[in-house]
């Protein structure tokens, strides 16, 4: 059977192990050409492959769910669920997403692209069924990187506290999250990855009983306290632990032999209450260079099939903004030794792998889980420290009552230095870095700024590192920077609160923040070729805002654009709108930014366009709004 055949996950039922093995071979080809073509996530979801298709098999997918942690890994998935015709699409506007999502298959039964979630959904899921008196088995898959998250143990605790819910958790361990995971609990996985497997005293010590004298068939309930006992006291690293918690336990069993992991999970499904299946996998199965650099091959840019090399770009490009980061931080920390860089298993991405191979004392990995890291931080500043907690925007949201509870309200001096803020492209939804500047810039004590090119995120890593009146945030975005030459000196701090002026005009003023700055210095260029003169504001800072430096240019000039790549409600422009209230400057203000929507996965730029937020876009709605009896051709 051909792979392109199968519509509904249901036609596996009955195939062989031959079969089986050849749709393995079919969906791991698909997934290398496609993400070799267009770049995405390559090593999670060629690993759990057979661990897909034997699941698969044993299920009725027509009634029973299952729940994927994250959803990169999920890719044979969804080749398996009617997509694998659209599957070179993927993560391209108007294509497959690259994360589960409930709207675009109803196999995908909770979308998910932060980590640690799908066990309490699926538990939600298994209570609602069984209040509905159903029947249905549902099942939660999560990685051992996303383990090391809170509200996994917290799903985990509650489960093991309902005996008569039917709840299957499969723990695919491949060792990774990213990088190499981090903690007790990884140590822990890693020692039963390699211990004598506990199916020997599960499958045969109840038959060494029934040979003793007296025993017979049967054990009496006595018998069977002793049985279980003994089981713990021979194998205490094996499954003890989640035994202990109020699941029964198999494992670890080869994740990629489809054998074994049938049987497996036949057996796991007839059995009562919560029930946790340890599958250890290899993260980039069958791609020889994904296997050897796992951390690399987590997700590519589009690359050489054959080689594995990334495609080069036809023209060199500025450097990262998170490179830019990384290694002005690790300068910084060179000589002071208070510096701590802290990240949420996502080291490459936030640059601060730089950090941990120049000085890994003054480096942090808390694993996949940011309530703790900001807390950590919190604690780290309490003794004098410098923390620098390093987490993209979007995954920060996981922490914020930490951030108000445990940093704001005792008003301590860490450093957000918030990465992927803004439009990310085609991750999607999950992971837009849209909301900071409205979530940060509402607590007391913050201190909140984005720079408005790469030499200017240095000054403000200089202006995190030596604040310590308190909390301070820094936004900055995906991708490279402009290609502004970066500081070798003049590594002096930013004044706290104050803008600068970019460009002088009186008839209109356009107030940028962050990445929006060039943005502006666009549009001032475009208007002057209509007849009007910008003063272009690049604010710097969204709080404390620059109101010494805005509110007399904007009484002057007397119109107001305010340009951001964030929502809307809450964001920069509402900041200078209240300020000009506050201030009874009843001036009218046109805001740019993104509106009340979800922005769905494509390139930037397409979103850009689709958003109204490039420079001619924008330009052309200034001047329709603002100067239309001046310059009617101009509007359609």
């Amino acid at each position: 059977m051909h792979i392109s055949e199968i519509t509904h996950p249901n036609q596996l039922h009955g195939l062989s192990i031959r079969q089986l093995e050849d749709i393995a071979r079919q969906i791991r080809e698909k997934h290398l050409q496609t993400i070799a073509a267009s770049g995405g996530h390559l090593g999670p979801g060629l690993g759990v492959v057979e661990l897909t298709l034997a699941l698969y098999q044993t299920l009725d997918l027509d009634r029973d769910k299952v729940i994927w942690d994250v959803g990169h890994q999920a890719y044979p998935h969804k080749m398996l669920t009617g997509r694998y015709h659209r599957f070179h699409t993927l993560r391209q506007k108007n294509g497959i997403a690259g994360y589960l999502k409930r709207c675009e298959s109803k196999f995908d039964h909770f979308g998910a692209g932060h980590a640690s979630t799908s066990i309490s959904a699926a538990l939600g899921m298994a209570l609602a069924r069984d209040a509905k008196g159903e029947d249905f088995k549902v099942v939660a898959i999560i990685g051992d990187g996303a383990l090391t998250g809170g509200m996994a143990l917290e799903a985990i605790n509650h489960a093991g506290h309902l005996p008569h819910t039917n709840l299957m958790v499969v723990l695919n361990d491949n060792e990774m999250s990213i990088s190499p995971n981090v903690g007790a609990i990884s140590r822990y996985l890693n020692k039963v990855r390699l211990s004598d497997p506990i199916q020997f005293i599960s499958d045969n010590l109840e038959e060494q009983f029934k040979h003793l004298p007296f025993f017979g068939e049967s054990l009496t309930p006595d018998m069977e306290r002793l049985k279980e006992g003994m089981k713990r006291l021979a194998v205490p690293k094996v499954g003890a632990v989640i035994e202990e918690l109020g699941f029964t336990y198999f494992g670890p069993i080869d994740g990629h032999n489809l054998s074994e992991l049938i049987s497996t999970f036949k057996q796991a499904h007839k059995v009562p209450g919560p029930v946790f299946v340890h599958v250890a996998t290899v993260k980039g199965k069958g791609y020889e260079v994904a296997e050897k650099d796992q951390v690399g091959y987590h997700a590519q840019n589009p690359f050489n099939l054959a080689t594995g090399k990334p495609i080069p770009s036809s023209k060199p490009k500025p450097p990262a903004y998170s490179k830019v980061f990384g290694h002005t931080l690790t300068r910084l920390a060179e000589n002071n030794p208070k510096i701590i860089g802290i990240t949420a298993a996502m080291a490459t991405g936030t640059g601060l792998d730089k950090l941990h191979a120049k000085l890994p004392k003054q480096y942090i990995d808390v694993g996949i889980a940011e309530q703790h890291a900001v807390t950590l931080a919190a604690g780290l500043a309490c003794e004098g420290m410098r923390p620098v907690v390093a987490i993209y925007s979007t995954f920060l949201q996981r922490a914020y009552d930490q951030v108000i509870h445990d940093v704001c309200i005792q008003n301590l001096p860490v450093f957000f230095c918030m990465d992927r803020a803004g439009i990310v492209g085609a991750d999607g939804p999950t992971h837009q870095g849209l909301y900071d500047i409205a979530y940060l810039r509402c607590i007391p004590n913050m201190v909140a700024m984005a720079p408005k090119d790469e030499a200017e995120l240095q000054r403000m890593v200089v202006t995190g590192v030596n604040y310590t009146d308190g909390p301070i945030a820094m936004r900055y975005p995906r991708g490279n920077g402009i290609g502004v030459p970066l500081m070798e000196e003049g590594w002096e701090p930013l004044p706290i609160g104050k803008g600068e002026i970019l460009r002088n005009g009186d008839d209109v003023l356009l107030l940028g923040y962050g990445t929006m700055v060039n943005t502006a210095m666009q549009v001032a260029e475009i208007l002057v070729e209509h007849g009007v003169e910008a003063t272009v504001i690049n604010a710097r800072f969204v709080k404390p805002l620059d109101t010494e430096l805005i509110l007399p240019l904007a009484q002057r000039i007397g119109k107001i654009v305010t340009l951001e790549e964030g929502c809307l409600m809450g964001g920069f422009g509402s900041a200078v709108a209240e300020a000009l209230q506050d201030n009874n400057i009843l001036v009218p203000v046109k805001r740019f930014g993104v509106p009340d929507k979800l922005v769905d996965h494509a390139k930037p730029d397409e979103s850009l366009v689709d958003l109204g937020l490039t420079g001619s876009q924008i330009a052309e709605q200034v001047l329709g709004v603002f100067f239309s009896n001046k310059l009617p051709s101009v509007v359609s």
